[in-house]
């Protein structure tokens, strides 16, 4: 079973910062996916920023998603660098870590 993804930051460059709940931070490279079908309209950047977290995964906002498996499997390990926040993107968080329900 792979780490479902708990929070999403759409960078520049097509990237995004995934935070997943094994605690590991790994960026996602996009552009190889950016010709094919549904995942060539996140080209317009104002809908690529719309990543948000759906259970375990990203969706946007055009309905295009990608499983969890597929994110952790071909993303590589964030490190201590800084990334450049795409402009107009929010990061957005599952918000199960605290929450007293849980």
């Amino acid at each position: 079973m792979y780490p479902a993804v708990e929070a999403v930051t759409p960078l520049t460059d097509y990237k995004l910062l995934l935070t997943f709940d094994n605690g590991e931070e790994r960026l996602f490279d996009m552009k190889p996916y950016l010709d094919t079908g549904i995942f060539s309209q996140l080209r317009d950047q104002s809908i690529f920023n719309t990543a948000a977290i759906n259970f375990d995964t990203i969706e946007w906002a055009n309905g295009a998603d990608l499983c969890p498996e597929v994110l952790y499997e071909k993303s590589i390990s964030h490190g201590a660098r800084t990334p450049i926040v795409a402009e107009g993107a929010i990061t957005y968080e599952t918000g199960n870590k605290n929450d007293e329900n849980n």
